[in-house]
This record gives C-alpha cells, structure tokens and sequence, in this order.
C-alpha cells in the first residue's frame, strides 16, 4: 500500500527519488497521515498542508549536519515519517508513545523543542551563532508559519536577525491560518504579497539581463539596482523583511516540488539570512480537512469516509458554559469586551463574537499584546475578558504582573484548560498557572468545581475592581457526581460539602468532584472526609483554616496544578500561622514536566485519580496513629 514509503530508511533517501517519485510519496504520506490520525486524533490539517514542504526539505538538506527547527510544532508529522518514525504512529500522542511534537529525547533529528509558537527563529539564530563562535559549516532552516508571524517575539528575533546578518533560512508557510484564520496587518500584508507575485520574477529577469551586459561598470551597477528596488517598493509597497535586512524569495507554490527545491537550493548560496515565502493550503489532499481546517488542526479520532468525529463526551463543557455567560452579560454590560489570541472557537467564544463583532477583538497569537491591550481598555472604563488556555497565559507573565496586577485594573482572566489538556503533552498542561499568579499582589483567582458553578462566579468577577483570574478544565463535569454549584460567591470563602469528618479535604476547581469520589472510598475505611470545595486559590479561607487549625484536624489538600507554589501551599502556610503541630498533606503534581496521554491515565499515573489520592490519605492517616 506504502511502496515509496516503506523505502525510506534514511533522513537522506529522499535524495535519490525522482521528482515523480517524490509527487508519489507526497500521495502515500497523506493517505498514511489520514489513517493514522483517524484513530489516534491529532494535528492533521497542520501536516497536510506541509508534505510537499517537508519532502522538498529533505531533498535538500542533510540533517546529519544541517538543523531544521519546527516552529509550534504541530506540523512536523512528516518529519517524524522522513526520520524513521513511521511505526510509531500507532501510538501517536498516546501515553507512552509518540509525541504530537519535536522531542529531541525522541530523536536526534528533532533539534529543538517545541510546542507554543513563534519561538523558531530565535532558536535558529541561537544555533546559527554557535556554528559561526565555533568555526562550523552548515545550514539552519527555521520553519514558521504566518499564524506564528503575529507573535512578537519572532519580530524580535527578525530584527536581530536582519541586524547580525547571520546564515539562517527562513522558510514562512502561509497557509492563511494559525487554528483559525488569521487576523491583523501581518496577515493584511502576506496578502498582498501573495496577490502580487509579479515582483520576484521581474526582479529575477532584471539580474539576469544586468548580468549581461558587458564590462559594466561600478556606477552603471549602482544605478540600475536603485532602479530594481525602486520598481521593487512600488510593485511590492513596503518589502518589510528586506528593508529589514533579509532576503526575500517568493512567493513560491508550497506543493510544488521542483519549485521548492530549486528555491531552496537556491536559498542555500546567500551568504546572509533569507526568507522563503511558500503558499500551502492547510487540509491539503484530505477532502474534509480542505473544507474544515479548524475542525482538522487538532482532531479526535474520526471516520476517514465521512470525516466525522468517532466519539465525543456529550454534555456542557466549561467552555461553552463561559461563552453563554458571556452573551448573557454582554447584553445587560455595554463595557464588557471579549479579548482572544487566535482561540476564538476553542474558548467558546464563537456565538459571542458572531452577536457582538464590535466588542469582540482576536489578537492573533499576541498574548503579551492582548494583556496590556486589556489593561488599557480596563484603564478608561471596559471590562475587558481575556479568554486564554493556560499554558498560553504563561508567556505574558510580565504584561499580567506590570501592567494589570501593578496598577490593579480590573480585568478578568478566563484561563481555559486549566490542569491537564492530556494529549498534548508537556508543552500543552495548564499545571503551573496557580504557580505563577497567586504570588501577584492584587490578583484574584477563583475556581468553580462545576459547569453550573461558570455564571455565578463570571457575574461575581465583572463586579470586583482587581483582577480576578477564572479557571477551569477542558470538558465536561463527572458524569459520577451531582453537585450542587454555589449560587453567590464571597471573596475568599470556601463551601462545606459536608460537616462531618475527621479529616478536611480541601480541593480547589474539578479536583472537587475527585474528592467526593474519595470520600465514598475511604468510607469503608472508617475515615470520615470533610470535603471543603476551595473555590478561592486567592485569597484562601483564613477563617476557616485557623478553624481546622484549632480542632487539630488532619489537612488534605487537592490541587491539579504543581504542588511548589501552588494552592497547598497557602493552606499550609496558614494552618502553621495557628498550630504549628499540625499535619498537613499536599497532593498535586510533583516537580516534574507531564508527559503526553489520555487525562484519565495521567492522574491516574500520578496518584490523583480517586483510588490514588484515597491511598495517599489511608497512608497519612497511618503514619499520624
């Protein structure tokens, strides 16, 4: 079935296909990536869109000596293919098995590791200076894609770029889209370049012709290169990236396969950086993916024939929960704003972004930039929301500390896919963001233990005059707990779910409904468990813990965020203030990265699920009698 496929053994044999050859492989590798991602889900868009990319890549590059770097990431499926990774696809993003993106403890091929975006031409530049200190030969070729161009940081990384002068290849995919389709100048400006392709061929003919001319002379040399970029800034107004100081080549069709090796090969003779502008269509190849690239940028298992999704937990998610709060409060709040980076569907801010266009603003992926975006609109009176996963709320950690919590404006931070996202591994679980913000003076973060919990605490937030981050799970409730959500929230009190017990579980957001589980399970046992359902991570119940403090109660406490730093640690700190006897047990992550697999095998493989934490709680009560 994969005749061409299963001839590649070497990062190199891609070298000795012919150019039919490779147009064959490019159809095998698609129809391998579709039925491989059909059953374990993954980011399949993303990789169809590169085949011919990454095979023109490889035909050109010795990645023995050459380094190629992956921005985000999600796109290097066929690399992991093209360096003998094709038999763990079985396993892809499962726990245990196959990263969904570059690892270099997986292979040495992957040179960097990736998974947020816009970090691979800093990465290259790094590299590129190593080689050159140390009097070494080869090339660096940075891929990026236009999604990834909006972040700042790789306008950082362009401007020393272009300053140093150092070798490094750029290669920008432009498929139109980061998950969504993009928004902003960037993508305004790639626009017009793709629309507007007539200058690289006029520029290529004008060096020819310039090249023929005998015994030129120095000035005449000079002259007619002013005349070339003088037609070139009105063909193409603005020429950013070479007024920048880096090379621009294309646009260049990205499926085209002679195309792209006679451009890279091409790229490989400039002395300074360049940028290779490719057009790839993202789904390419895969009828469904081609109609629905958001759907198909990262997927759950599916049905090849008709591109519908196998399975899917029915019930509302917390997501979805937020967006209805939204509208609902947007209607009767005409300062309550929307703030997204290019996440617009997956916080489930679709419907309001469709009801109120003009209060909806996606920043693109600018989490920096939409941070103190919203602490502008907050200082002239908006009630700005900034719905964010977690793990992408990390990289504003200065934005949130300087220029909202500094000056105590009140913006509300909606962290989606707070704790574990599963399969997408290290780079993807939202387990350090109690961490990182309850150290924050003026910062409120408050966690509802279920979907029913969303409006009243989202109402609760809009009227404070601090900051105040919200945050909550991927998914659904557990179908095994009925709970009842708490109507009104009070600032730094937690909610009794039972009185009853001689040992206090303190559990903060879905870790609630783990603790009710607990409790049923150390019944049998004959401890009793108070489960306390800390909503507030900060300011913690101070009243309350001096309460269980003073009792001499045995403290639990349930976090799925790292234990250092982390909401345990508060209630630690607290309990200690009044009795410095007292026992207190803190189960969260450990100091370690979370790997890649299914949410339920993660806490399981850390102790959190039921069964694991009613164990850690039967050895504590052990060792205390």
């Amino acid at each position: 079935m994969y005749r061409l496929l299963s001839k590649i053994n070497d990062v190199n044999d891609m070298k000795h296909l012919t150019i039919y050859e490779k147009e064959q492989l490019a159809n095998e590798i698609r129809g391998f990536l579709v039925e491989k991602v059909s059953k374990t889900g993954g980011h399949l868009a993303s990789n169809l869109g590169v085949v011919e990319l990454t095979i023109s890549l490889f035909s050109i590059f010795d990645l023995n000596k050459d380094k190629l770097i992956w921005d985000v990431g999600h796109q290097s499926y066929i690399h992991k293919i093209l360096t003998g990774r094709a038999e763990g696809f079985d396993t892809l993003r499962q726990f245990g098995g196959m990263s969904g993106f570059p690892k270099g403890s997986e292979s040495v091929y992957d040179f960097f590791d990736t998974g947020h975006s816009s970090t691979s031409i800093s990465a290259a530049l790094g590299m590129a200076t190593a080689r050159d200190l140390k009097g070494e030969k080869y090339d660096v070729v940075a891929v990026i894609g236009d999604g990834a161009l909006t972040g700042g940081m790789a306008f950082e990384a362009l401007n020393d770029l272009g300053y140093r002068k150092s070798r490094v290849i750029i290669v920008l995919n432009d498929n139109q889209m980061s998950i969504a389709k993009n928004v902003g100048g960037v993508s305004r400006y790639l626009r017009k370049l793709r629309t507007e392709p007539g200058y690289t061929k006029f520029k290529e003919e004008l060096e020819q012709n310039i090249k023929r001319i005998p015994n030129i002379g120095p000035g005449v040399a000079r002259t007619l290169e002013k005349i070339k970029n003088g037609i070139k800034q009105m063909v193409v107004p603005g020429m950013m990236f070479e007024d920048m100081g880096i090379k621009y080549l294309g646009p260049v069709d990205g499926h085209n396969i002679q195309e792209l090796t006679r451009m890279f090969y091409s790229a490989k003779s400039f002395k300074g950086p360049v940028i290779i502008h490719v057009i790839t269509q993202k789904g390419k190849g895969y009828e469904h993916a081609e109609k629905s690239p958001d759907k198909f940028h990262g997927i759950g298992p599916f049905d090849c024939d008709s591109g519908e999704i196998c399975s899917f937990k029915s019930g509302l998610t917390y997501s979805k929960a937020f967006g209805d709060s939204m509208i609902k409060h947007a209607g009767k709040n005409k300062n309550l704003v929307a703030i997204t980076a290019a996440m617009r569907d997956g916080t489930g801010l679709k419907d309001y972004s469709e009801l109120y266009p003009e209060r909806f603003l996606d920043a693109g992926i600018a989490e920096q930039h939409a941070v103190t975006m919203a602490a502008g609109m907050a200082k002239e009176g908006l009630r700005p929301v900034f719905a964010v996963y977690s793990t992408f709320l990390q990289r504003a950690y200065d934005q949130i500390l300087h220029d909202v919590c500094l000056q105590k404006l009140p913006v509300v931070f909606a962290i989606d896919r707070a704790g574990l996202v599963g399969e997408d591994g290290e780079t993807h679980q939202g387990i350090f963001d109690i961490s990182y913000l309850s150290h924050m003076p003026n910062m409120v973060i408050v966690s509802p233990k279920c979907t029913g919990e969303m409006d009243a605490i989202f109402e609760w937030a809009l009227k404070q005059d601090v900051p105040v981050a919200i945050r909550y799970p991927r998914g659904c409730d557990s179908e095994l707990i009925d709970m009842k959500p708490i109507a009104e929230f009070k600032l730094g009190k937690w909610d009794s779910l039972n009185e009853d017990g001689n040992v206090a579980l303190i559990a903060t957001g879905r870790m609630v409904q783990t603790a009710l589980l607990v409790r049923e399970k150390l019944m049998d046992a004959g401890i009793a468990l108070r489960v306390i359902n800390g909503c507030f991570v900060k300011p913690v119940d101070i009243g309350l813990i001096r309460e269980l403090a003073e009792e001499n109660s045995c403290i639990v406490t349930l976090e799925d965020n790292v234990i250092s730093g982390g909401f345990g640690i508060k209630v630690l700190e607290e309990a200690r203030k009044v009795n410095s006897c007292i026992r207190v047990l803190n189960l969260g992550f450990g100091d370690h990265f979370i790997p890649h697999g299914k949410v339920e095998l993660l806490f399981e493989s850390n102790g959190l699920d039921a069964e694991g934490v009613a164990q850690s709680i039967r050895n504590f009560v052990d060792i205390r009698e």
